[in-house]
């Protein structure tokens, strides 16, 4: 921390009484770390006219995850007033708590998983609801770790885990964080492009985010797949090490998105585009290398993220270490914005999800891929809100990526593809 962050922190905590509580101090603390930062909030743009944001005051659901900062600053920062709401960022428990609450509309939006908002839109994995896609909050920066005691039996990456399945006869357990979200199917690719199947060779459990480290150090599980920082947090606390980044497997993968119900957006056009437009913002400044310092402090704090703000730090910075002797510099690291590549919700992206909920029999039957995408990605309302911050938006809603197995994705074929694999329920 410098001497300047020092500085922040005593300012703050001048303000603070002994008896105050958690959120006051986080609120105290934002504050200044705000001001620190230039006191980014200007007068509101969009007050008044057609564009008047129907619902001013907007819950905005998060998971203790390094990737919910751009909730968090835009709220913290004041992006959100700039257009006219209130984003209150709400902490909630578990990714079944965020889905439940976005369903019965406890929640106007959420940091979420794009696979759950896909899964919730085909009825698998909780209750049918018509779902929107309004941006994608980031790109890479979640991990796949595995325990000390796997490391002791000589597993250092995927295919010495697959000789020690081969030759041993117990189960393995491994963890990721709700069946149809982003964590399992990056595990699941993973093991099945080391020839290990995700159901039948070993056995797959869900664990919140949060708890995954006290989990492993219990022994529930002998690795799991989950979001930053609590992979760095297994290697802090010297009982696991990263066996493989989400980047290895899918380089700028599209990871969270800002999720909403189609009702919500039906009913709030205006409300939905500010909410992309002050967290479009708000990922725009996290990229700046210059402000993640001080982002990765305000974030680790309890309200939010609750993680020593060294463990933050590190991989938001790109600066890697799995654990078990390697070191380096990570250019796929977590991204939140990268000249509005990452927040563009391409219809692929969307698409390649129910390509592996087809996969793994989460689907009986190939969907609409195209169609499906068309409906829950929101380019139209996306691109309203990029042209209004002079951000340019892709001219082709598909992408193209090698995964990897060396297999191509392009969202050309996907009935195809979803049944192409070697390894598949």
């Amino acid at each position: 921390m410098t001497t300047n962050d020092r500085n922040i922190d005593k300012k703050a905590d001048m303000h603070v009484d002994k008896g105050i509580d958690t959120r006051r101090r986080t609120i105290i603390k934002a504050a200044a770390v705000a001001t620190a930062f230039g006191g980014l909030a200007t007068r509101g743009v969009w007050a008044a006219g057609s564009d008047k944001p129907e619902k001013e005051e907007v819950k905005v659901g998060f998971i203790p995850l390094t990737d919910c900062a751009s909730v968090v600053m835009a709220s913290v920062l004041g992006f959100d007033k700039k257009y006219g709401i209130k984003i209150t960022p709400s902490k909630e428990a578990s990714w079944a708590a965020i889905r439940d609450k976005l369903v019965n509309g406890e929640l106007h939006g959420a940091h979420v998983l794009y696979g759950l908002i896909y899964g919730v839109q085909m009825g698998i994995g909780g209750q049918q609801k018509d779902m929107a896609n309004l941006m994608t909050l980031n790109n890479n920066g979640q991990a796949i770790t595995l325990s000390n005691q796997l490391k002791e039996k000589g597993v250092t990456s995927g295919a010495t885990l697959k000789r020690l399945l081969d030759n041993e006869n117990r189960d393995y357990t491994f963890a990721q964080t709700f069946p149809t979200g982003t964590h399992a199917m990056w595990l699941y690719y993973w093991l099945a492009s080391n020839g290990i199947h995700p159901f039948k060779d070993v056995k797959t459990i869900v664990v919140p985010p949060p708890q995954m480290v006290a989990n492993m150090r219990i022994g529930n599980m002998d690795g799991y797949c989950v979001g930053e920082p609590w992979n760095a947090r297994a290697i802090y606390d010297k009982i696991g090490f990263t066996v493989a980044t989400s980047q290895d497997i899918w380089a700028d993968h599209p990871e969270k998105i800002l999720g909403t119900t189609a009702d919500f957006v039906a009913k709030n056009p205006n409300t939905a585009r500010a909410m992309i437009m002050a967290i479009l913002e708000a990922s725009r400044f996290i990229d700046a290398t210059a402000n993640r310092s001080k982002v990765a402090q305000l974030i680790s704090s309890k309200s939010y993220v609750n993680a020593p703000e060294e463990v933050i730090e590190g991989r938001f910075l790109g600066h890697y270490d799995n654990g078990i002797g390697k070191k380096w510099e990570d250019p796929n690291y977590m991204k939140f914005f990268n000249d509005g590549k990452v927040s563009f919700p391409y219809l692929s992206d969307g698409m390649w999800f129910l390509t592996q909920h087809k996969r793994w029999g989460l689907l009986k039957s190939d969907p609409d891929y195209l169609g499906i995408a068309q409906k829950v990605n929101q380019i139209k309302l996306y691109s309203e809100a990029a042209s209004q911050l002079g951000i340019s938006v892709p001219k082709d809603p598909m992408r193209s990526s090698k995964l990897i197995d060396g297999v191509v994705w392009d969202g050309k074929d996907p009935k195809a593809y979803a049944a192409g694999f070697k390894v598949k329920a």
